[in-house]
């Protein structure tokens, strides 16, 4: 059986939208302060690192994604069509939305790099963009079709299926960071109330 042009960009596609499920994942842990040593799995590793290679390897993947089209022969895919995607000879919405995410994501990781020198306020303002490439990627991969015959959705392919799931477990994991933020600050703002009416 042999892998098309449209078939490689479609599968390396598929594999940058779980690098970055991956990487929100793990910077949501993160969020609720998980210890691996403390909890499951019991053991000693560095996630941090785990997280900023999901995050380089997201970028790269989602770099090659639209390159391979180069390659295709119909329709035929210009550098600019890539770089600037709105005139694009197939799905120019689409396409420009997932261009969309993959500047953002460029510039996460970029920002990430340079954290020490941005300081933790500027730098964490910038780092939650993340979540705008997320939702960007997340609509590309769900809206585009991967033949590029503009044919409608299928929501039940293959494809479409494991996008989904990334996507509601995204949305279920970010909605409990919520909760624990919203109860973290609550308790926050009790205790210095106690501590104000103790004094």
């Amino acid at each position: 059986m042999s892998v098309s042009v449209l078939d490689l960009s479609a599968y390396v596609g598929l594999v940058a939208v779980g690098a970055v499920t991956l990487n929100l994942l793990l910077g949501m842990l993160m969020a609720f302060r998980y210890s691996p040593h403390r909890s499951w799995p019991h053991r000693r590793f560095n996630y941090f690192r785990l997280h900023n290679w999901s995050g380089y390897i997201a970028l790269s993947l989602a770099l090659l994604h639209p390159a391979i089209l180069l390659l295709n022969k119909d329709p035929r895919f210009r550098l600019m069509d890539l770089v600037y995607p709105i005139y694009s000879p197939s799905q120019p919405l689409e396409n420009t939305i997932g261009a969309v995410a993959l500047y953002l994501l460029a510039f996460v990781v970029v920002t990430s790099y340079l954290r020490l020198r941005l300081g933790r306020y500027l730098w964490k303002s910038f780092h939650f963009s993340i979540y705008f490439a997320a939702a960007a990627l997340f609509f590309h991969s769900l809206f585009t079709d991967a033949g590029l015959k503009n044919d409608a959705v299928d929501w039940f392919d293959g494809g479409k299926l494991f996008v989904e799931f990334c996507l509601v477990l995204i949305v279920v994991i970010s909605l409990l960071r919520w909760r624990y933020s919203r109860k973290k600050a609550l308790r926050l703002r009790q205790v210095s109330r106690q501590a104000a009416t103790s004094l």
